[in-house]
C-alpha cells in the first residue's frame, strides 16, 4: 500500500463524496483517491468495492458511516468487511486503531479558534496521523503555520469554491485539497 504523501502526490484533489451520483462522478474523474462521506453498514463495503475496483483508493469517513459506533470496533469492521485502504475520523482513538490496523489514517480537524489549533497540535503529536485535513480550507494563513510545523500530509477541506481556492490552499503549503464540489475534481 502507498503511503499518503505518494497518494497525494499521484492526487493532489480528493474527490470527496456525499451520495451515489458523487460515487458515479468520482469514478469517471481523473482523482484517484476518494474520501466516502456517506453510507451504511449495510452498504459501505459495496461502495468501497466499486472504488476499488476502479483502480482508485477508497477511504471511508468513519464518524458519518450510519450503523457504526464511535468505538475501535468501528475500525475493526471497516478493515475485516470492505475495501477501505483508509479511514478518516475526528475522534483521534479511531484515528489510532486504524493505524494499529495498518490503514491510512486522516484525522479531520475543525480549525475554529486558537485552541482549536492547539489541540490539532496536540492530537498530531500524540496520535502521528497520516494526513491531517484540516477545515475549513481556505485559510492559507493557517495551514502555512501547520506546514512549518510538521512533516504529517495536509489535506484542505470544506468551503472550497474554486480554482483560486484550491491554488491558494497548495501554494500555501497543503499537500492535496478535498472537495464535494465535482467541476474542482478536474483542476
Amino acid at each position: 500500500m502507498q503511503s499518503m504523501m505518494e497518494l497525494l502526490e499521484v492526487s493532489p484533489v480528493v474527490a470527496a463524496i456525499k451520495d451515489e451520483k458523487g460515487l458515479t462522478r468520482a469514478l469517471e474523474s481523473d482523482c484517484h483517491v476518494i474520501f466516502i462521506l456517506y453510507g451504511t453498514i449495510c452498504n459501505i463495503g459495496a461502495i468501497t468495492e466499486k472504488i476499488a475496483d476502479a483502480g482508485k483508493v477508497p477511504i471511508v469517513h468513519a464518524d458519518l458511516i450510519n450503523g457504526l459506533s464511535m468505538k475501535d470496533v468501528a475500525i475493526d469492521f471497516i478493515r475485516d468487511n470492505t475495501k477501505a485502504q483508509g479511514i478518516i475520523s475526528t475522534k483521534p482513538m479511531l484515528v489510532k486503531r486504524a493505524k494499529e490496523l495498518g490503514l491510512l489514517a486522516v484525522q479531520r480537524s475543525f480549525i475554529i479558534d486558537s485552541m482549536a489549533l492547539d489541540n490539532m497540535k496536540k492530537q498530531l503529536e500524540a496520535f502521528e496521523p497520516d494526513a491531517i485535513e484540516i477545515m475549513p480550507g481556505v485559510m492559507p494563513r493557517i495551514i502555512r503555520q501547520i506546514r512549518s510545523q510538521t512533516k504529517t500530509a495536509i489535506i484542505a477541506g470544506g468551503l472550497l469554491t474554486d480554482k483560486k481556492d484550491v491554488m491558494a490552499a497548495l501554494e500555501a503549503g497543503a499537500d492535496a485539497v478535498s472537495t464535494t464540489s465535482v467541476p474542482l475534481w478536474s483542476v
